[in-house]
């Protein structure tokens, strides 16, 4: 298998590297830190490699660090205390079989993280926290199957959007179809394959990932499977508890050596793409086009990979408001024309250029990596899996804090705990970014529950607004950069987006998509429009306790509005989308 297409790889490469200018690039830089903040782990040799979690497991506000191992070692917990890891014992009884991924998920809602665990040489595992990390296993009475099933990735999503999470299972076999379990709220599940109209055969799958591709407000699932005979999967949600099979109308029924399931919005334009890596041939990038299909533009973004891809993550290593690109690879930089992996920077043109001077000395076996933030420095990292190697890695973020972040924590009330499933949405003077939330992505891993956005120099966000699976919203006007923000469920709603100055007049909807009602007690006198710059752009004298403001024209921004009542002045902000 690696043998072959050596030549064309090696052209293909360094067609690839004389054409980065590395030079430019120089300001994102990641050290492998592992055994500097006390991590020494070896994690055996799994065929196809193991999971890992890069998670807040204990809600403590640090992001630890759980990985999976091979037949004969233990699940190993990292405990993240201020920037340094610890490793625990938990009490988890058996704990030396090959598992494949772990996932700390809250399944009953009750404010912390239980513990899923995947494997394909025995059955899978759930542990319930019953408070302080105790883990009380209760996959014999969870309703969930304790045959041995060849079960590779776990994800987890709220498809009937009932409040509780359901979990899909990728079984890499030909003879067993994936299985998805719907959570009945009571800490047992019910397998949902029929009800749910999912195919009835084995599809070889690796990994899947709930998302919603077409923003209905649905959880839809995306799954990639092993061998080109075997298409990759989308299965549409119905939004009445089932689905339908759309891969191939939908553009997205990739026959390739599929691994990896790694969902983000790599445009900013509120689509979810998808990237896939690939086995010894083209990785794909699925763009979105917002009409349920989707475009294969591996390509022209320059993000092929051309090695033996495994596991992905997107991430704004400088802060600049676009997404880079991780890819681990199977091979340890010993055959020649093989990345070991690849750091693709993000040029914001819809191309990327392979920096791996960025994360120097990467050379090793790996297949599931992960992002968090280990020191709370709104610089993210990146953890990845190595089999039989020395110990894992853990790139630290050294890039030159020249940029500012925000970070967003959410938790559920209507919606499930973990606000899993929920739209993020950031507004900078028009320019927006996305985050979406999932658990159980990649290949195998699970990033943090607290999704970091790159702000650029900009020191306030003109809104963030999330939009839960329940179908609530919420809305935080004027965020400070550089700090965390927590997100509770309905704290932050607003009618119609209303607000009111201390002299009663009424102003909605903020933001703004067409046109902007004004009320008051008395008379509107005179109302005048700025942009950010100061320049008068609209002026109307209404005469008139109402107005409606004709915005539709306008570029998206931040806009001041003055309005003149009984001899009153008022200045409010606006935000046009």
């Amino acid at each position: 298998m690696i043998g072959k297409n050596v030549n064309n790889h090696l052209i293909s490469i360094i067609i690839v590297l004389a054409a980065s200018p590395y030079n430019l690039f120089a300001q994102i830089s990641f050290n492998n830190f592992a055994t500097e903040v006390g991590i020494n782990v070896v994690c055996g040799n799994t065929y196809l490699g193991n999971g890992i979690s890069f998670y807040d497991y204990d809600n403590d506000g640090w992001d630890d660090i759980t990985i999976a191992s091979a037949d004969g070692d233990p699940i190993r917990f990292l405990k993240n205390i201020n920037g340094s890891f610890v490793e625990q014992t938990l009490n988890i009884d058996q704990n030396n079989w090959q598992n494949r991924q772990v996932n700390w998920v809250d399944i009953d809602n009750d404010g912390d993280n239980d513990l899923f665990v995947t494997s394909d040489d025995t059955h899978v595992r759930l542990y319930e926290n019953i408070g302080n990390m105790i883990m009380n296993d209760i996959t014999n009475t969870s309703g969930m199957l304790i045959e041995t099933f060849y079960v590779y990735g776990a994800s987890w999503g709220d498809y009937n959007n009932d409040g509780f999470l359901d979990v899909f299972l990728s079984i890499r076999d030909y003879d067993t179809p994936n299985i998805l379990y719907k959570n009945n709220g009571d800490n047992t599940f019910t397998l949902a394959n029929a009800e749910a109209g999912l195919l009835s055969e084995g599809m070889l799958s690796f990994c899947s990932a709930f998302l919603d591709y077409n923003n209905d407000g649905y959880q839809d699932i995306y799954v990639s499977n092993d061998k080109p005979n075997t298409h990759n999967l989308l299965y549409k949600n119905n939004g009445d508890g089932t689905f339908t099979e759309v891969s191939q109308i939908s553009g997205s029924d990739v026959y390739i050596d599929a691994m990896s399931v790694t969902v983000d919005d790599i445009n900013s334009d509120g689509w979810l793409d998808i990237y896939i890596t690939n086995d010894d041939s083209d990785s794909v990038l699925l763009l979105n086009n917002g009409d349920e299909t989707f475009t294969d533009i591996a390509v022209s973004a320059q993000v092929t990979f051309n090695s033996l891809g495994w596991g992905a993550v997107f991430i704004d290593a400088d802060n600049d408001k676009d997404l880079d690109l991780y890819v681990s690879g199977e091979t340890n930089g010993t055959v020649p024309g093989y990345l070991s992996s690849a750091f693709y920077i993000n040029n914001n043109d819809g191309t990327y250029s392979i920096s791996n001077s960025s994360v120097p000395n990467d050379y090793a076996s790996s297949f599931s990596n992960a992002i968090g933030d280990t020191d709370n420095d709104g610089y993210p990292e990146i953890v990845v899996n190595n089999i039989n190697h020395d110990n894992i890695f853990l790139w630290k973020n050294n890039t030159e804090p020249n940029n500012n972040w925000l970070k967003v924590k959410l938790e559920g009330t209507q919606s499930n705990r973990n606000g899993i499933g929920s739209f993020i949405e950031i507004s900078i003077n028009g320019e927006k970014q996305y985050r979406y939330t999932l658990c159980g992505e990649g290949y195998l891993s699970q990033n943090s529950a607290t999704e970091s956005f790159g702000l650029g120099t900009a020191e306030v966000v003109d809104y963030v607004k999330v939009k839960w699976l329940s179908g609530i919203e919420d809305v935080i006007y004027n965020v400070s950069s550089n700090q965390l923000l927590n997100i509770t469920e309905g704290s932050n709603t607003l009618s119609m987006g209303e607000f009111e100055t201390q002299n009663s007049l009424l102003y909605y909807p903020n933001p703004v998509e067409n046109t902007l009602t004004l009320t008051a007690q008395n008379a509107i006198e005179n109302i005048v429009l700025y942009n950010m710059l100061g320049q008068e752009v609209h002026r109307t004298t209404p005469n008139n306790v109402e107005s409606i403001l004709d915005m539709s024209t306008l570029q998206e921004g931040t806009y001041y509005i003055r309005v003149i009542i009984a001899d009153i002045t008022e200045t409010v902000r606006v935000i046009k989308q």
